[in-house]
């Protein structure tokens, strides 16, 4: 084959062409955990969150993720449910991950099967204490307090189609005083999210093929 210099520029863009994972955040809250995934992948140059997906309209993250540029899609319950919607709109964001970033609500079988090992959630919980559904948010931290237990921490982990069961991904720990509030143990869990939850998604990422 003759070799000339259009083959070798040609070859050296391939050689250099990256090709992006595209990531959807789901979202029902605030988005404090959201923000900062947004703001850890935008430095990535072969990953970008793509989406976010709520299931609330007034969720205070919309606005957030708009105002960061993120497209944004608001979901109803019915279509949520709706398997030829969902997968026809994760394809049109060319999504191959989706985060769990305080998303209230059970996954369907659907999804999980077609994202087999490519959804992750974040519990503020050493999981299985303080899991299953309605433990969320300050609630598992109340119930923390509550037991007097000496620590507490999160879990990243797959999904299933059960609330907090699916494989356990990675735990981080923060100690729990005798003096610590409810507050106190969120400020101190939160700090692991924000630590953790982004590296471990992207440590996945890069083991993702396709």
């Amino acid at each position: 084959m003759q070799i000339n210099a259009q083959n070798v520029v040609f070859c050296a863009f391939a050689k250099d062409l990256i090709i992006m994972k595209k990531i959807a955040v789901f979202a029902s809250g605030t988005g404090s955990n959201a923000v900062n995934l947004v703001q850890y992948f935008s430095t990535k140059k072969d990953m970008e969150i793509a989406l976010l997906l709520s299931n609330k309209a007034n969720a205070p993250v919309i606005d957030k993720m708009k105002a960061l540029g993120v497209p944004t899609v608001v979901v109803t319950n019915e279509k949520f449910e709706d398997s030829s919607y969902m997968l026809s709109l994760l394809r049109e964001y060319d999504i191959s991950f989706i985060i769990l970033a305080g998303f209230l609500k059970i996954i369907p079988p659907f999804l999980t099967e077609t994202f087999d090992n490519k959804i992750i959630n974040i519990h503020p919980s050493l999981l299985p204490k303080y899991g299953g559904k309605g433990m969320y948010g300050m609630k598992v931290h109340e119930a923390v307090v509550a037991a007097g237990d000496k620590e507490s921490g999160i879990t990243i982990h797959y999904l299933n189609n059960r609330y907090d069961e699916g494989e356990v991904i990675f735990q981080a720990v923060c100690e729990v005083t005798t003096d610590d509030t409810a507050e106190d143990v969120a400020k101190k869990v939160h700090a692991l999210e924000y630590e953790h939850y982004p590296k471990v998604a992207e440590k996945i990422l890069q083991s993702i093929k396709n």
